[in-house]
């Protein structure tokens, strides 16, 4: 097996990574030194690897500023739609490797630094991942900037700067333990404050209904401080903004004459109003209804609708009239898309703005406020959907419970007038939920108040219209759409997965970076024996240097030539985790009882957080880390199987094992993973996919044909069948001596010999209250793997698979979901025109 090229080696092939230009090359050298001197001059004279990596990242962001600063120029004097995504997660990872792979300067850096005696792959690890998000809806988010920005168009994301990003996730004697992600302690040098555009946001008070309108008064202030990052276009010079608010308390905060004697109290009361930007909510997929979440959606909004509208009122056209109250062309100038319902109070908070503040009629501010904003649907996971307490609104936000009333009403009027005396139908519907606990249905409001809702895959869009929204769907089926969820090429095969950017280059040049359809081409070379041989020896590459990562990191040996089988996702029971975990057992049962026959060696990767506060999903991480302690501790398995839990998965990470994958598990319900963008990185990087018909799982299938994935089980109509007939655990169990093996073990403490009911919550739910069926898939899944086994033991028929899979995946790019938004809800056209970089002149 050939050890992986060095940094050197792979520096002297052709590289999609830009030409190190001497004169490219001479230039970062001597700005690497320049910032490395400023860093140093201060107060010491010896530099840590930190002080290099924080020289390179200022390197790097001096030629962005030129660019950035003319971008927004450009945007001032044409004056086009903007489009503001609002987001409460924006899960980006790390930005200097991002950074000079979109402006071009990847090689340039490589070779100054290497000429320095540095390595630029060890300054790249010094970064903090910036994980101001969950899992996909954030990471959607992040990819979405970059696809925006490379389409040219005028776009903003607008989200929350956490001090503390999802936690860092410690295994401790198999169990999950949280720390805080201090992402921020040694400075971020992306980002920069504008105190200029600080602005204030209101909660609690009152309203009063005087003849002038309505006034909220009486109201506690705290003040968002914006930080900008700058978000690179790939090689079109363009760079968008990210603005993420910081919460501030105001000077005078808590030292009103109530106060006078406890000064010291009062000032250290500021934290209370600080508090609201402190930490990221790390529930994914659930939702838990905290006054402190409330403040930071309604934060968000508030802050960035005011930004909007500053921005709106003063662009050189706008309206005609001097003072620019015109709000008629809104819709015509400014987007607001909803990433989920946690920005939804953007709603009644626009209709606030304008009609209590701007003085806008309230049918024309509805109007308006309905063609200014849209709505992505994320899960239809009942437990996930925001139902928000009518109680902490009319304590927090009594305006606005006002205006949702109100709106509910309007609502209400039109649907009792369609379908008179159909009660039932105003109950479902309404966004106000009646019950023991009055509750605001924040879907619904998203709903009423957006001119387009989409779903984010065909299959989920088509549940959204069937099922969740049904009647809405009835109501106004024009309104409903679907977008298939993408990823960005840049960051999901350029920067993570150079070797095969590079083969796929040599064959079908380099438009495929900004253009992922071309990767179609690839299937001319399907039987092409040399290029079989290129993307074999590519993979091989990838898991020996993620083997030696494993290795230094974590401690672990594994076999590099056995397949590596990767599940890698948030941990959730719809996710089924536990499915695969059961897999493996049983594949253990089987070596034990033959420990002479030929087995194809796997090494079975399993990563993910589990929300602090699920005990299921932190049960079912101390299940696999058992089963793994017993697998990989067994004389008589060697390395014909291991089970290893890959700690704080992280986007840092996902670069670095997606690239290693040969086998990609997705494996939820059918109906339950709203699309997955995890399962699109692995088929990119040549990865084949076992799994069931879900979410964009069936768009792959249709892409690639469905004989080139392992798909298997239950699909969505099967799954409501057993749900009418009744889904019983006990029959597979009884039925399946193998499934029957592995649970026994399960419950008898086979895996926890130091404490026997250590996983009896598991297996109680397993057998009785099971939302998600996993017995119901577990033979077909069994059989399956079988088939996958198969072709493994085939390497070329294998790789040919590879081929046609990652020659079919152009479907999946984020640039191609982010021209339909552009096109059928934002009604805009994405650019290709270059903006002139700052060294010429512009036009």
């Amino acid at each position: 097996m050939s050890a992986p090229l060095s940094d050197g080696e792979r520096r002297k092939q052709i590289s999609v990574r830009g030409i190190a230009g001497l004169g490219d090359v001479a230039e970062v050298r001597k700005s690497f030194n320049r910032h490395l001197h400023f860093t140093l001059v201060k107060d010491r004279n010896v530099a840590t690897p930190r002080d290099y990596y924080f020289a390179l990242a200022h390197t790097v962001r001096d030629h962005l500023v030129g660019r950035w600063i003319r971008t927004q120029q450009h945007y001032y004097e044409r004056d086009p739609k903007r489009i503001y995504y609002l987001s409460l997660e924006f899960y980006m990872g790390r930005t200097l490797q991002n950074t000079m792979v979109n402006l071009g300067l990847q090689n340039a850096c490589d070779e100054a630094i290497y000429q320095l005696g540095l390595d630029l792959e060890e300054l790249e690890e010094i970064e903090e991942d910036a994980g101001l998000g969950n899992g996909g809806l954030g990471r959607l988010a992040a990819c979405f900037l970059d696809s925006m920005a490379t389409l040219g168009l005028a776009a903003y994301g607008y989200g929350i700067r956490y001090e503390f990003g999802i936690f860092n996730q410690k295994i401790v004697d198999g169990w999950q333990v949280e720390e805080a992600d201090d992402w921020l302690r040694y400075g971020n040098p992306w980002e920069k404050a504008r105190p200029e555009y600080m602005l204030p946001v209101h909660f609690y008070g009152r309203v009063d209904h005087t003849p002038e309108g309505v006034k909220w008064v009486d109201t506690q202030v705290v003040l968002a401080m914006p930080y900008d990052t700058p978000v690179p276009g790939y090689k079109n010079n363009t760079v968008n903004t990210m603005r993420l608010w910081s919460a501030k308390a105001p000077n005078d905060f808590n030292l009103q004459e109530f106060n006078v004697g406890d000064y010291i109290e009062a000032v250290l009361d500021r934290n209370l109003a600080e508090n609201i930007s402190r930490v990221l909510y790390p529930n994914d997929n659930f939702f838990e209804g905290k006054e402190l979440r409330l403040k930071q959606e309604y934060f968000v909004v508030a802050a960035t609708l005011q930004d909007i509208i500053r921005r709106f009122k003063s662009s050189k056209f706008g309206c005609r009239d001097p003072v620019r109250t015109c709000f008629e062309t809104f819709p015509d100038k400014v987007a607001i898309q909803l990433n989920d319902t946690h920005p939804a109070l953007s709603i009644p908070e626009l209709m606030r703005i304008l009609v209590d503040v701007e003085k806008v009629d309230w049918d024309k501010a509805w109007e308006i406020t309905k063609r200014t904003c849209a709505y992505t649907n994320h899960t239809v996971l009942p437990e996930a959907l925001e139902r928000w307490p009518v109680s902490m609104f009319e304590k927090l936000l009594p305006r606005h419970l006002e205006i949702i009333y109100a709106l509910n009403q309007m609502h209400l009027d039109r649907v009792a007038a369609l379908y008179p005396g159909d009660i039932d139908r105003l109950r479902r519907m309404s966004v106000i939920e009646e019950g023991d606990c009055k509750r605001i249905n924040m879907a619904h409001l998203c709903v009423i108040g957006s001119h387009a809702v989409n779903g984010v895959a065909r299959i989920h869009s088509d549940i959204v219209k069937n099922s969740v929204f049904k009647d809405f769907y009835e109501l106004d089926p024009e309104k409903f759409q679907n977008k298939t969820n993408g990823i960005t090429p840049r960051r999901w095969l350029l920067l993570c997965n150079p070797g095969l950017a590079d083969i796929i280059a040599e064959k079908i040049g380099e438009d495929f970076i900004t253009d992922l359809s071309q990767l179609k081409k690839l299937l001319d070379f399907i039987d092409n024996e040399a290029f079989i041989r290129d993307v074999a020896k590519v993979k091989q590459e990838n898991k020996l240097k993620f083997a030696a990562y494993l290795e230094e990191h974590y401690k672990v040996k594994i076999n590099p030539s056995s397949m590596f089988d990767v599940q890698v996702k948030r941990i959730h029971e719809y996710k089924r985790q536990l499915l695969n975990c059961l897999h493996a057992i049983t594949l253990y049962n089987r070596i034990r009882s033959d420990p002479s026959k030929s087995f194809v060696p796997r090494t079975i990767m399993i990563g993910g957080k589990a929300a602090p506060g699920y005990h299921m999903a932190k049960m079912i991480i101390k299940l696999i880390t058992s089963v793994g302690e017993v697998i990989n501790n067994d004389p008589y398995v060697g390395d014909k199987l291991k089970v290893i839990f890959l700690e704080n998965y992280r986007v840092s990470l996902a670069e670095k094992v997606i690239p290693a994958a040969d086998l990609s598990q997705q494996i939820s319900t059918a109906g339950t993973e709203a699309s997955g963008t995890g399962n699109m990185k692995f088929m990119v990087n040549g990865a084949l996919t076992i799994g069931t018909m879900d979410g964009a799982n069936v768009e792959m299938a249709e892409e690639a044909g469905e004989e080139n994935l392992f798909i298997f089980g239950m699909r969505v109509e099967d799954v409501e069948a057993l749900d009418r007939h009744g889904y019983n655990a006990r029959d597979y169990y009884e039925r399946l001596p193998e499934l029957r093996q592995a649970i026994d073990q399960i419950s008898s403490g086979f895996f926890s010999p130091r404490d026997p009911g250590c996983f009896r919550d598991i297996v109680n739910m397993l057998m009785y209250h099971d939302r998600f069926k996993v017995f119901a898939d577990y033979e077909a899944y069994i059989t399956c793997q079988g088939q996958v086994d198969q072709l493994f033991m085939d390497p070329r028929e294998w790789t040919r698979k590879v081929i046609r899979n990652i020659a079919c995946s152009g479907k999946f790019s984020s640039d191609r979901t982010i021209m339909e938004y552009a096109r059928e809800i934002w009604g805009v056209e994405p650019s290709a025109t270059k903006i002139p970089p700052p060294n010429l002149p512009r036009d």
